[in-house]
């Protein structure tokens, strides 16, 4: 699949993403791609947030790729049963664990527990060896409760600008072979 040919979703985690964040420059990059925006990016409520990624999938014109990182991996994953009719795939990259209070930023704590159930959709997960937060093993036993291939994006941190990560050369390659897999 051609990314002309999809809508692709940008779904940020916490605090939204910043200009040289990954996600910021492929929306810019991307002439279907856009930011499901939320009402407030400091302070998440999971079921606003994914009530907004549920009307953006249902008012899109083309098949749905969304592109997912941190606490958007999240979001995704419980909004997966209301929005399976219409999305192609899903991205995820760097899920925050959100059953981990030891990990997370309180803020994120009511976007547990996560879904264990197999998702409705293709989907890759990429996940660091580093990521403060999110152990790789416990993306390792995600990516096999959701029925998903998982990526091993090396010690790359929490695959952000502060991690050194914004252009993220390597994850623009890496969705563009996704993409492909969609057919």
């Amino acid at each position: 699949m051609k990314i002309s040919e999809a809508d692709i979703l940008i779904v940020p985690g916490l605090f939204g993403s910043d200009a040289n964040h990954w996600q910021s420059r492929w929306q810019a990059k991307f002439s279907t791609g856009r930011r499901i925006e939320q009402s407030d990016w400091s302070k998440p409520n999971l079921e606003e947030w994914v009530n907004t990624v549920v009307k953006a999938v249902e008012e899109a014109t083309r098949p749905v790729v969304l592109v997912a990182h941190s606490a958007g991996v999240a979001t995704v994953v419980h909004a997966a049963p209301r929005i399976k009719n219409w999305v192609k795939g899903a991205y995820l990259v760097a899920p925050a664990d959100v059953d981990d209070s030891s990990r997370v930023p309180s803020e994120l704590q009511g976007f547990g527990p996560l879904p264990t159930s197999p998702l409705p959709f293709h989907a890759k997960l990429v996940a660091s060896r580093n990521d403060p937060y999110c152990t790789f093993e416990r993306a390792e036993q995600l990516a096999k409760l959701w029925n998903v291939r998982l990526q091993d994006a090396g010690e790359t941190g929490h695959i952000n600008s502060d991690s050194g990560q914004g252009p993220w050369p390597e994850g623009i390659i890496s969705f563009a072979h996704f993409m492909k897999e969609l057919g």
